[in-house]
C-alpha cells in the first residue's frame, strides 16, 4: 500500500538521519570524554540542545511515523502503545537532561534516568509482539534484536549498580544500536507490507 510504504522510507530516513546526527555528536564533543565509559545521556549534557538532543527527537520522530502503517497493517493496540511509549520517552530524555558527570543527581536527572530506562525497556516488549503481528522472514529477526536488547539493558544495570559502571558507555551504545536496528526491520518490512483487508459481512 502506497501509504505504507511512504512511513516505511519516512521513517528509515528519519532513523537514518537520527544516527548521523548521533556520530556526529559524539565527534564534536570534549576529547575528554570517554565514549566507553560515559553515556550518550552524558555526552549530551556537556552539549546541551546540541545534535544529539536533536538526533533523540528525531528518531522519537521517526517511531511515530510507524504508527498509522501499523495500524493499516493489522498490527493490535498493544504493541502501539508500547511504541508510542518509547517514544514518548526518548522525546523526555532528549527535553529533560541528565546530571553533568561527577556531580550529584537532581529531580530532572532522575526524571531522565527512569524516562531512558522505560524506552529502553518497552522498546524490546514492542518488538517481540511486532513479530507476531507482521511475520516472515522480519520475525526472526525482531526477536533476535529484542533478545539481544534485553540482554544488553541487563548488562547496563549490571554495570550501573554492583559493576561500578566499568564499560557502562560500551554497553548502552550497544543496546542503542540494537533497538535502532529493530525500528529499522519494523519500518523496511512495512515499506512492502500491503493494508490488512477487511471483508464484508454477506447481507449486511
Amino acid at each position: 500500500m502506497p501509504g505504507n510504504r511512504k512511513s516505511g522510507l519516512l521513517a528509515l530516513g528519519g532513523i537514518a538521519l537520527a544516527a548521523l546526527l548521533a556520530v556526529l555528536g559524539h565527534l564534536e564533543v570534549n576529547d575528554d570524554l570517554n565514549p566507553w565509559s560515559l553515556t550518550v545521556s552524558d555526552f549530551a549534557v556537556s552539549d546541551r540542545g546540541g545534535v544529539i538532543d536533536a538526533a533523540m527527537v528525531v528518531l522519537a520522530a521517526a517511531s511515530v511515523v510507524l504508527l498509522s502503517a501499523l495500524r493499516r497493517a493489522g498490527v493490535r493496540r498493544p504493541a502501539r502503545v508500547l511504541l508510542v511509549t518509547w517514544a514518548a520517552g526518548l522525546l523526555v530524555s532528549a527535553v529533560i537532561p541528565t546530571n553533568e558527570p561527577g556531580t550529584a543527581m537532581g529531580t530532572a536527572a532522575y526524571l531522565h534516568r527512569y524516562a531512558s530506562v522505560v524506552a529502553f525497556l518497552v522498546l524490546p516488549a514492542a518488538g517481540w509482539l511486532l513479530a507476531g503481528s507482521l511475520g516472515g522472514r522480519a520475525a526472526g529477526w525482531l526477536r533476535v534484536l529484542a533478545l539481544t536488547s534485553l540482554l544488553l539493558a541487563g548488562a547496563m544495570v549490571w554495570t550501573a549498580y554492583p559493576g561500578d559502571r566499568v564499560l557502562i558507555g560500551l554497553a548502552e551504545r550497544l543496546l542503542i544500536l540494537a533497538e535502532v536496528a529493530l525500528l529499522a526491520v519494523v519500518a523496511a518490512t512495512l515499506i512492502h507490507r500491503p493494508a490488512r483487508r477487511v471483508t464484508p459481512v454477506r447481507g449486511a
